[in-house]
């Protein structure tokens, strides 16, 4: 059965946020971190911070736009005080 994540990755340049899509997160973290992906590429390096995975890639894009909404932006936000350190 094939799994669809959505992540989260964190700037350690300025602490911005991206959301996406993968069947690979950690490889996917590669690419942001080696300069692959255009729209991160300025904000290298990257720390993946947030992972969930669904079976269906309609699932995973439903939770993808949640993710990058303002409720999601805030859920992240909230989620990174509780459970990352600084």
């Amino acid at each position: 059965m094939n799994r669809y994540f959505v992540y989260a990755i964190k700037s350690k340049k300025d602490n911005r946020i991206y959301v996406g899509i993968s069947k690979n997160p950690e490889r996917r973290l590669k690419e942001h971190n080696n300069g692959n992906t255009p729209s991160t590429k300025a904000y290298r390096p990257w720390d993946l911070i947030y992972k969930t995975s669904f079976s269906s890639r309609i699932e995973a894009r439903q939770e993808e736009k949640r993710l990058k909404s303002g409720y999601g932006k805030e859920f992240l936000k909230s989620f990174i005080k509780q459970f990352i350190p600084r």
